[in-house]
């Protein structure tokens, strides 16, 4: 089976990264890449997957090989688990390593389980392509579990409380788009250190605010996203999680003003 043909834009973007992190998600990523594949060969525009396996025991390993035969795909594996924040930092090093084309280059950052839509990337791309350096979606919790709304609920009160602004309507959605010339001039600004130090919720907004001095454009797009085509309950803990976000708090003060930034 070949893989889908692409092509470069007449718009001037040359490389989407679609970055996955993933942990035991056997049941859903394999389909997830196959609706990514479909998108892109209606949606010309080119594209690599790369996903980061955190060590994962339920075969997810196994279920993505095949895969890297017929469409652009790159798998990096933990031999074992290490967290989200971790995945992050691993899926933004990688992309910023392989990028020729830094500023017209993006990447998107988004689950395995089916609650980000593969549908919803030409409405992130067409954002970044009118001049927006990070897209961050805004997802409505309706439909979410009662532990992912209760534990909304605590992030919200807490953001107005006591969290520097982002620009980012939902700075914890995992949902986003990076230009990739950001995130190399945040690497830079970093060093040897982590992208991310944080767990959760938490290493989202953590990313979008250092990132953030170095990017010139934050749009919000409403994207809603789908709990009821998972095929696992939700891995949120609302009092551990929630714990985790307060914590959080005295870093992000930290974060909201640094040195450096975007031109």
């Amino acid at each position: 089976m070949s893989g889908p043909a692409y092509h470069h834009p007449s718009s001037g973007i040359e490389l989407i990264y679609i970055c996955i992190p993933s942990y035991n998600e056997g049941e859903t990523v394999g389909v997830l890449l196959w609706r990514i594949r479909r998108i892109f060969q209606d949606y010309s525009r080119e594209y690599e997957i790369i996903v980061y396996d955190d060590g994962s025991t339920d075969g997810t390993r196994e279920t993505l090989e095949p895969y890297a035969e017929v469409i652009p795909l790159t798998i990096l594996r933990g031999e074992r688990r290490k967290g989200y924040g971790f995945a992050l930092d691993k899926l933004a090093r990688e992309v910023s390593r392989r990028t020729r084309y830094a500023r017209r280059d993006a990447l998107i950052v988004m689950q395995a389980d089916f609650t980000d839509q593969p549908e919803h990337i030409p409405e992130l791309v067409k954002r970044f392509e009118g001049g927006a350096d990070i897209v961050a979606a805004k997802q409505e919790m309706t439909e979410a579990p009662a532990p992912v709304r209760r534990l909304h609920l605590f992030a919200n009160w807490i953001q107005r409380t006591g969290l520097p602004k982002t620009d980012a309507t939902d700075p914890f959605t995992t949902y986003r788009l990076y230009r990739i010339s950001v995130l190399r001039e945040l690497l830079k600004s970093l060093g040897d250190k982590p992208v991310v130090a944080s767990t959760g919720w938490a290493a989202n907004m953590e990313l979008l605010l250092k990132a953030r001095p170095f990017a010139r454009r934050v749009e919000n797009v409403d994207l809603a996203p789908r709990y009821d085509v998972r095929t696992r309950e939700t891995r949120v803990r609302p009092v551990i999680d929630a714990l985790n976000l307060f914590r959080f708090t005295r870093t992000a003060r930290l974060l909201a003003a640094p040195a450096g930034g975007g031109e």
